[in-house]
């Protein structure tokens, strides 16, 4: 049906533009840690505790999040989610103002301590707004999207994260380098929050004007191929209660996709939000190309994420579990050449084994999200998503202050060999459900 394909397509591509904002109003941070490292004083482990308590507050928020989008307008929850976001940017971006006027000082220990609680609030704020990201876009696609085509579709959907957060990191490149004051670019890094957050407020509109939600809403039937009942009778629980029970809460496949999500970000974060630091401190690579190396690593995700849902529908029959499993594989080998690799190698090697490691830890990365919809089915997949998401982001107790731990006591050897143990361990997990079904809808 053509009215169907039109109201696919528009849908898949707004909520992937929409999903590639919220990562301008969220991973900006990462390009503006050395600046703010630089200008204010604050420390590796501290910018690290950031990190964790972010993540942790986004995996709380994106599973709340995701039992609320299996029951509200999609369309709403999306839009204000990323409009509020974008006013949480806006705020960071005026920290050392604020910090000033309430210290009554421009420095000192009082401003510093000031800075800190009022940056750390803000950005903790911002991640439980994010969590109105994913969420909503996993009840739209599996209401829109057929599962026998759900991995190959999702995966292109899934690129708008690694488009979002490729862009930024070349936007926010460009900005540390390019702008604040003096040849030190002394306060760049507040235009790192305030340009991402005024294009992110417009594609909010967007996403009000041009969203809708589930074929229903616009007259037409659902998805044929899609039923789905509850085997166990609801008892005193209400049914969509019983049903949320027997799909996530008492699946044993969702617990361990969310235990391998929990690896699988270990690895994707610690390039992701420490590649600028990593490269400049323990590769000798200058901020602007590290810019563009962090936003090749992304669009090397890109077609990892295709190829990985293409392999998936073709070879492996929709089991997207395996498809991660030789992915982690490749993930674990890579990352060891790029720890090998001598500080004063050549910068297009440096570029080729971290697009090799992209290319590898996206796929388990959407893969995750598709396996989980799958296995929950189109009633439950928001939820499912929810619950899968706080094992990965719950990561950033490892990746975030973990990580800036490790590398101010140790160094960075060490830090690369505790990557190499999270993809290993990764692979190990992925294989305990090797054997189950593609999905769990009714045959």
């Amino acid at each position: 049906m053509k009215t169907f394909k039109y109201w696919q397509i528009r849908t898949i591509i707004t909520t992937m533009i929409g999903y590639a904002l919220f990562y301008f109003v969220r991973k900006n941070f990462s390009m503006a840690m050395p600046g703010m490292e630089a200008d204010l004083g604050i420390s590796k482990t501290s910018l690290g505790f950031f990190l964790t308590m972010y993540g942790l507050i986004y995996g709380m928020s994106r599973f709340i999040n995701g039992i609320f989008a299996d029951r509200v307008n999609a369309r709403f929850h999306m839009a204000t989610g990323l409009a509020l976001c974008a006013i949480a940017n806006f705020s960071f971006g005026f920290g050392e103002d604020i910090a000033s006027w309430i210290s009554g000082e421009p420095s000192g220990t009082q401003f510093t301590n000031v800075l800190i609680l009022f940056m750390g609030i803000t950005w903790l704020i911002n991640g439980m707004l994010q969590g109105s990201g994913f969420p909503p876009c996993a009840r739209l696609l599996t209401h829109w999207i057929s599962p026998k085509e759900l991995a190959t579709k999702m995966s292109w959907w899934n690129t708008s994260h690694s488009i979002g957060a490729g862009l930024v990191v070349i936007l926010c490149g460009y900005i540390m380098g390019n702008m604040g004051v003096g040849p030190n670019h002394t306060g760049a890094w507040r235009w790192c929050f305030w340009i991402p957050a005024g294009i992110s407020f417009a594609g909010a509109i967007f996403l009000f004007v041009t969203l809708r939600d589930t074929p229903s809403s616009v007259g037409l039937p659902e998805l044929e191929g899609t039923k789905v009942t509850l085997k166990q009778p609801a008892g005193r629980s209400t049914k969509i209660d019983a049903f949320l029970m027997e799909k996530v809460f008492a699946n044993p496949l969702i617990w361990i996709l969310g235990i391998a999500n929990f690896f699988v970000y270990v690895v994707r974060f610690s390039v992701l939000d420490w590649g600028p630091t990593l490269l400049k401190q323990s590769k000798g690579v200058s901020m602007e190309h590290a810019g563009w190396i962090v936003a090749v690593f992304e669009i090397a995700g890109i077609f990892g994420m295709i190829v990985a849902g293409w392999l998936t529908d073709r070879y492996m029959k929709g089991r997207a579990h395996r498809t991660c499993v030789f992915c982690m594989m490749g993930a674990t080998l890579f990352v060891s050449i790029f720890w090998l690799l001598p500080t004063d190698a050549p910068v297009w090697s440096i570029f080729a084994v971290l697009c090799a490691v992209g290319f590898c830890i996206y796929g388990p990365q959407a893969l995750i999200g598709i396996a989980a919809a799958n296995q929950a089915t189109k009633k439950a997949a928001a939820t499912a998503n929810g619950l899968t998401g706080i094992f990965g982001y719950a990561s950033t107790a490892l990746s975030g202050v973990g990580f800036g731990y490790v590398v101010e006591t140790y160094g960075w050897d060490f830090a690369y060999m505790a990557i190499i143990a999270m993809a290993l361990i990764g692979t190990g997990v992925f294989l305990l459900m090797w054997k189950a079904k593609a999905d769990g809808y009714e045959k």
